[in-house]
């Protein structure tokens, strides 16, 4: 019975305290899962865990020592004179009958009281003389001037402190991790070298000196403990460890180049770098800093026995070759090849070297025997390095080599469909890299294996009109149209430089030869009527016109005649072209939109409205027309139907931000300021990555709001031109002259076409700029011929000014911007 009860008692107990280790487990219990996963735990991961931080308050970690103030001397000399007043007697003198010091002999031997007293304040006037003795021993008695130098006292006690800023303890534990490794492994050279310069470092530049020459007693051998015991060491001593140095290793070139270095004679250095070379004549090193100390003459001598001793040094081979003459540079290069079959840089060396004595015909052999040899000695041909070598020898001025070089390799490791790309993308990095030459090179080899592709002439032309001359821009083009006659944009640029030359005789030759290839192109029609027209040649641009509307009738040819009668002031042969044209061509918009013009421009605005009308019946998603007939209501005051016009428009043409930016400035016209703001809301919830929506929503804003509403706008149409301009003229309103700048110029450089921008920035360089600046920004604008932009488009396309170009028109439209908003 007693087991039995044992028993239960044993198993309640148990059960007991499961449960009770359930309720309120132990910690370790609470963390076993965690514990079996840290052995998953890399050792990356173990090493990044932080060290645990101190969890003491701030009272507790900076315990502060008690402060104790020093009594003053006047506070006990007042308390040791005063005259106590006491009502008890204390034991010594209820012994002693009143006597404070007992008679001599009875407690001790001697008296406990000394006969003298205690002066403090003349202690303190004591320690002050003393002070003034020790000063004055410092001092000239004769001139009464002290000898100590403050400046310099105080330089000393600068110097005297440590350099290194960083914590304490940590070079403390760097001095006994460092002192161990020595003491552990003193041959491992490393720890001396570290060991100085923590001591360099901690501003103990002695001791650093002293440890590594230590270093370098118990490392003979280390190259590295020896140059860092050189630069520790001052001048003389230096040399003297240097020279130590090279007794022990004689063949290290660092030291004694070095060696070469501590010396301040030309005279030493090169006694020092011939001493050298005895030791160690295959150095490629040594002999070139020997060879760069001496003259022409010494220098070809030593570089003959360079060559001999470094027979595999392309550099010496090379260097040798240029100080000698013609015959006996030929000689070295042909050994240096015999010596080093595998390396360009000699055969293209010789085939400057030919280039150089106008031995052109022998540029081409050599570098095809180049070729030929390196890949007869297994030297894989690398097409872009060569490339590379070419545009070198271009910047060398060595022209035949560099355009042999193209000629040869230029087609190396191409497949035949992909050698049209691959070599307009290498002409195109080629001139990014200003290597012209090399371009000019790879479209004539380009153009020779593909004569009759249109493609390539054109880039080729257009890269001559950017980085070649006139000359070798007709001479490309004469050549381009005998391969390509259909070609209409190559004669259009051939007759377009002979006219900007001023040789309008050759200009037309030119434009006949086309039409004899092209009978009935428009583009030569117009262009001959162009070339007429811009030389006062109006009676010629006239029957050229007539003969173009029988021979080669298109709705642009029908343009350009009303186009050239309503200049000259005929207007009604203009109307008359006009009526045929819309008959003829009733869906071009241009048409519609000249009718209009010149009526309002003779004040029938009825017929104007008319003709508007019609043209929307037959070209309804003409934008301009809209926008035509949109103003010529508003100019009559009837601003509702413009609007109800503009609407129309916009049910029309979706999503089209040049409608609703007329919507807006129609309302900012009309001084509805509230109505524009809503109207412009609209249109950027209908379009909201238009750049012409944005640049206007800028100056819509309050001031305080422009630079946030310019972020918005730079975040949503971060290369739209106008937004770039309305950001500039924002920088110029804040007279921030140099932002304002940069900005105009990255406008012009994105969209060289935007006329506004030109404008905007040539106001800009009159207000703040020079007439030099004013001038090249007009040569350039000239060169660009900008056609677009709201403001431009307004001057340029006036009939009034139809005979102006474009270095007339800048500072007139410059003249009506408004920059001050």
């Amino acid at each position: 019975m007693d087991e039995k009860r044992k028993e239960r008692r044993e198993k309640r107990l148990r059960e007991e305290i499961e449960k009770y280790r359930q309720e309120r487990p132990k910690i370790q219990q609470q963390f076993s899962d965690l514990k079996r996963k840290l052995a998953e735990v890399s050792e990356d991961e173990w090493t990044s865990i932080p060290e645990v931080g101190d969890a003491r308050n701030k009272a507790q970690r900076s315990q502060r020592a008690d402060k104790i103030t020093p009594v003053p001397d006047s506070f006990l000399a007042k308390h040791s004179s005063g005259q106590d007043h006491h009502n008890v007697l204390d034991p010594m003198q209820q012994n002693y009958g009143g006597f404070q010091t007992p008679y001599p002999g009875l407690m001790s031997s001697g008296l406990m009281t000394p006969s003298g007293e205690y002066d403090l304040r003349k202690i303190g006037e004591a320690r002050n003389t003393l002070m003034d003795v020790r000063l004055n021993q410092v001092s000239d008695s004769v001139s009464g001037q002290t000898v100590v130098d403050p400046k310099g006292y105080l330089t000393d006690l600068q110097s005297m402190l440590p350099s290194y800023s960083g914590d304490v303890a940590d070079v403390k534990k760097a001095h006994l991790l460092l002192k161990s490794v020595r003491e552990t492994n003193p041959k491992h050279p490393p720890a001396w070298i570290a060991s100085a310069r923590l001591e360099e470092v901690t501003g103990k530049l002695q001791a650093a000196r002293n440890i590594i020459m230590k270093g370098c007693e118990a490392c003979p051998k280390s190259e590295d403990v020896w140059l860092e015991a050189a630069r520790l060491q001052p001048g003389d001593a230096a040399k003297a460890v240097i020279t130590q140095a090279a007794r022990h290793l004689p063949q290290s070139v660092k030291i004694w180049i070095r060696a070469s270095d501590l010396e301040t004679e030309i005279k030493q250095k090169k006694r020092v770098l011939r001493k050298a070379l005895e030791h160690i004549p295959n150095s490629v090193k040594l002999w070139k800093a020997a060879v760069e100390l001496e003259d022409p003459t010494d220098a070809k001598i030593l570089l003959s026995r360079s060559v001999e001793c470094c027979p595999t040094s392309v550099e010496l081979w090379l260097a040798l070759a240029k100080l000698e003459g013609y015959d006996n540079a030929r000689k070295v290069l042909n050994k240096a090849r015999e010596n080093i079959p595998t390396d360009r840089q000699i055969w293209i060396t010789a085939a400057k070297l030919e280039e150089a004595n106008n031995n052109s015909q022998m540029v081409d052999k050599i570098i095809d025997r180049a070729v030929k040899s390196l890949r007869a000695n297994m030297v894989e041909i690398n097409r872009d390095q060569w490339i590379k070598d070419a545009a070198e020898c271009e910047k060398a001025s060595s022209i035949s080599t560099c355009q042999a070089i193209i000629r040869t390799v230029i087609g190396v490791g191409i497949e035949d469909e992909d050698r049209e790309a691959t070599w307009m993308d290498d002409a195109e990095s080629c001139a990014a890299m200003t290597a012209y030459e090399c371009s000019r090179a790879i479209y004539a080899y380009a153009l020779s294996v593909f004569p009759s592709r249109k493609k390539i002439w054109i880039e080729a032309a257009y890269f001559e009109k950017n980085h070649g001359s006139r000359e070798s821009l007709e001479n490309l083009l004469q050549r381009a149209v005998a391969h390509c006659p259909k070609a209409e944009v190559l004669w259009l640029m051939g007759a377009k430089s002979k006219w900007l030359a001023e040789d309008v005789p050759a200009a037309r030759s030119i434009l006949a030869l086309a039409f004899q290839a092209n009978p009935n192109s428009e583009e030569i029609w117009l262009a001959a009527v162009k070339l007429e027209s811009e030389n006062n040649e109006d009676e010629r641009a006239r029957l050229l016109l007539a003969k173009a509307r029988r021979q080669a009738p298109t709705a642009r040819v029908m343009m350009k005649s009303v186009k050239l009668e309503w200049q000259l002031n005929n207007v009604t042969k203009a109307k008359d072209l006009l009526e045929e044209g819309v008959k003829a061509y009733p869906d071009f918009a241009k048409l519609w939109m000249m009718k209009g013009e010149i009526e309002e421009q003779l004040g029938d605005r009825e017929m104007a409205r008319k003709a508007y009308q019609q043209g929307l019946k037959k070209c309804n998603h003409a934008v301009p027309l809209w926008i035509l007939a949109a103003r010529l209501e508003e100019k009559v005051g009837n601003l509702t139907k413009a609007r109800a016009i503009l609407e129309k428009a916009r049910l029309s043409i979706t999503k089209c931000p040049e409608i609703w930016l007329e919507a807006v400035r129609m309302e900012e016209r009309a001084g509805n300021k509230n109505i524009a703001q809503s109207t412009l809301a609209k249109a950027m919830q209908d379009c909201p990555n238009s750049g012409i929506l944005w640049a206007d929503a800028i100056f819509m804003e309050a001031r305080p709001q422009r630079k946030t509403k310019s972020v918005d706008a730079l975040k949503r149409c971060e290369h739209d031109p106008h937004v770039l301009l309305a950001v500039s003229r924002l920088f110029w309103t804040e007279r921030r002259s140099n932002k304002a700048k940069e900005w105009f110029e990255r406008t012009i450089k994105i969209e060289p076409d935007l006329g506004d921008a030109w404008a905007y920035y040539y106001k800009f360089l009159q207000l703040h700029g020079t007439e030099e600046k004013q001038e090249n920004l007009k040569k350039r604008c000239v060169e660009a011929e900008p056609h677009h932009g709201q403001i431009w488009c307004s001057f340029s396309k006036n009939i009034k000014n139809w005979r102006l170009k474009t270095d007339k028109l800048l500072p007139m439209v410059a003249a009506t911007v408004q920059y001050n908003i």
